[in-house]
């Protein structure tokens, strides 16, 4: 049984017809694609997922090259996520934009951090299959079901006591600012925003008034962003011709050209510092003993190639306030691994 078509979806409570760009079926199709690999990494054991099967069924397995990159992907930002919980002691929130059929709410539901409120945001056409597929089993409810509270539905939105999944279109911010407030959004709580391979398909415009608008709304927060960089050489080229091909234009890749427009992106947007690694470094900062596991995984016919992906996709950390501004990828683990290598206690 499919979930209901959703053209044209008009969400509860709001008179207001979601109308495409030209690109955002392409756009919304990414998800899919992303969910995939998604899938495929996780079944062959480069990290742990018991809920993407629920959302993906596609069983079509991927190249190493690709689960490799998907593996550095998701830990990169676990690890971003882990630091902030730490730090916040889980009195925070976390906004995920455009978070497609991200799991990380389930999971962390399945570990000892909780958040005061966890909002998903995503074009109205993603939610409402989300929020069917959700609807429709018992293992994921449960985890947004508690004994006091009640998860109230509609065709694109869900609200649970401490989740929201709502449609939106992040361009156009009085509709966020409506949405977050029916999720209840407290904007003084510390706050991490979660972006992956969503900032490049806003035109730049409407990503400055984005970013511009997060830093005037919230007192505190860090914003994770992963997507492509160096895209300004012939590597760079090919993966944006792949892209346009497939009916995606990347609208705002004027800020991938490198680490430091990366970073500048932010910083012009009011943000009070921002770093940026490339996924070489963010592989690196990963423990060697969880390298090694995945790496037996799936032999390489050709490391130039997984090196050529690492070296065009980034991760992006940006704060508000000084709070966060220590907030980096190095894994403790591999702190404690470089000290005991040079003898230091």
């Amino acid at each position: 049984m499919e979930p209901p078509s959703t053209g044209g979806v008009t969400a509860a409570g709001n008179n207001t017809t979601h109308k495409f760009h030209p690109c955002d079926e392409a756009v919304i199709a990414t998800n899919d694609d992303a969910s995939d690999c998604k899938r495929c990494a996780v079944r062959l054991g480069y990290w742990k997922d018991d809920y993407i099967g629920y959302f993906v069924r596609n069983q079509e397995r991927k190249a190493p090259e690709i689960n490799r990159g998907y593996f550095a992907r998701v830990k990169g930002v676990e690890m971003c996520v882990e630091k902030f919980l730490k730090k916040t002691s889980g009195n925070c929130q976390i906004i995920n934009l455009g978070c497609g059929f991200d799991t990380l709410y389930f999971r962390l539901r399945d570990t000892a951090h909780q958040v005061k409120n966890f909002i998903e945001l995503d074009f109205p056409t993603v939610t409402a299959r989300k929020c069917y597929t959700i609807k429709r089993n018992k293992a994921l409810l449960a985890k947004i079901h508690d004994e006091d509270g009640e998860v109230r539905l509609s065709p694109t939105d869900l609200h649970g006591p401490s989740y929201h999944l709502m449609g939106v279109d992040l361009r156009n911010l009085d509709e966020v600012d409506n949405k977050l407030q029916q999720a209840e959004v407290d904007y003084t709580l510390p706050t991490i925003f979660l972006a992956e391979c969503v900032l490049v398909y806003i035109e730049a415009q409407n990503c400055r008034n984005l970013l511009k608008w997060i830093a005037q709304k919230f007192q505190a927060a860090v914003f994770v962003n992963y997507e492509q960089v160096n895209m300004n050489d012939r590597f760079g080229e090919v993966m944006l011709n792949n892209l346009r091909s497939r009916g995606c234009s990347l609208a705002g890749v004027e800020s991938c050209l490198s680490l430091d427009t990366q970073n500048q992106r932010f910083k012009d947007c009011g943000w009070s510092g921002a770093r940026a690694w490339d996924m070489v470094q963010v592989y690196e900062s990963i423990s060697s003993a969880e390298r090694q596991r995945i790496e037996r995984l799936e032999m390489l016919d050709e490391g130039e190639l997984l090196l050529q992906l690492f070296q065009h996709y980034c991760l992006v950390v940006a704060w508000l306030g000084v709070a966060f501004q220590d907030l980096d990828i190095t894994c403790v683990q591999v702190v404690e691994e470089l000290m005991s290598s040079l003898n230091i206690d």
